[in-house]
């Protein structure tokens, strides 16, 4: 068996590769390699990369799905809120409306009275002139008060004159002669007076008694020195003591009242009963009762209350003028304005028939 050396090489035998070939390969593989771990490197960013765009855009999504919520809860609420307002305009313009036809019809009713009272001016006129004269005449009659009759009568005179119709003239005429007569009428002060009476009224309380008067003190000596010794002027100090213990006066008026407590408070109660009588009659012009009451309440202050004091004759005096006033005038009516009227009115119903 023929031996083979590493130099030889056998007949049949491939070539060994060079070492240049085989150094090529090796770049190429390694080159490959490279390639291929960077491509796996860029798969795995790109997919990293994807993976985290898509949890972003999840994200995203998510959110905007919790916005859209929270959107179409706000908007329910808002679309329940213009529901509820809508409802109540639409009672507010019911009542509206029902208010405009109410006030429509009020409208309406106004044009017509104000036709109504257009229509009737005249007869409204002399209604009005009418009542005037009837209060004028109550008052004369009733009370007595000149002032306010004088003043219905110059109202109805003013509306007369405003008037300014010639078949008027009659009771303008009758109307004029009246007031004239009214103002000739004497005034009688009945509210002065009055205020008189309530000032001796509020003052009854604290008029003095004639029974609480009391004599004036003596006048007391001045001492003397004159006296020799001490009991001189003890005996003269005694004697005037024991004087003191008898007094003697002279009274106007011997028959001085005595009155307990209650008959006091009662003779003060039943004064101030005359006096508000006296006030009575005095505003209904009761001259006999005005003046009775005044004469009692004078004589009961001349017999049970301290005529020296200057309350109680200030009282006397203002009841003494008070009586010496006359309340009661011959008041004049008004028979023919009233007569007046009622030919006018007869006078202009007459055609209307």
């Amino acid at each position: 068996m023929n031996e083979v050396t590493p130099d030889e090489t056998p007949p049949g035998a491939p070539a060994a590769p060079a070492p240049a070939a085989a150094s090529r390969d090796r770049a190429w593989s390694f080159a490959a390699l490279t390639l291929a771990v960077l491509a796996l490197l860029l798969l795995c960013w790109q997919w990293f990369d994807s993976h985290r765009q898509v949890d972003a855009l999840r994200q995203e999504v998510a959110k905007k799905l919790s916005d859209a919520d929270t959107l179409n809860k706000a908007s329910r609420v808002i679309a329940d809120q213009s529901r509820e307002a809508s409802t109540e305009a639409q009672v507010k313009l019911g009542v509206l409306e029902s208010r405009v036809a109410e006030s429509q019809s009020q409208q309406i009713a106004l044009e017509a009275l104000y036709q109504e009272l257009s229509r009737n001016r005249d007869e409204w006129a002399f209604a009005e002139i009418e009542q005037s004269l009837l209060i004028a005449s109550q008052q004369l009659q009733l009370a007595g008060n000149v002032k306010a009759a004088l003043i219905a009568l110059q109202n109805a005179d003013a509306r007369l004159q405003r008037m300014e119709r010639p078949q008027l003239t009659p009771l303008r005429k009758a109307l004029t002669r009246d007031i004239e007569r009214l103002k000739a009428v004497p005034h009688v002060d009945t509210v002065g007076a009055s205020l008189r009476l309530d000032n001796v009224i509020a003052a009854v309380d604290t008029l003095p008694l004639a029974m609480e008067m009391r004599p004036p003190a003596p006048p007391v000596a001045g001492a003397r020195d004159t006296e020799p010794n001490a009991w001189q002027r003890f005996a003269r100090e005694a004697w005037n003591e024991l004087k003191q213990l008898v007094r003697v006066q002279n009274m106007d008026r011997p028959e001085v009242p005595l009155l307990a407590p209650s008959q006091a408070f009662f003779l003060r109660e039943n004064l101030k009963l005359r006096l508000l009588g006296a006030r009575l009659a005095l505003l209904s012009r009761d001259q006999a009762s005005y003046k009775a009451d005044l004469k009692a309440a004078r004589d009961w202050l001349t017999r049970y209350y301290d005529t020296r004091e200057k309350s109680v004759g200030n009282a006397l005096s203002t009841l003494r003028n008070l009586h010496d006033s006359d309340i009661s005038i011959e008041l004049p009516d008004i028979a023919a304005t009233l007569d007046a009227l009622r030919n006018l009115r007869i006078a202009r119903e007459r055609p209307a028939r």
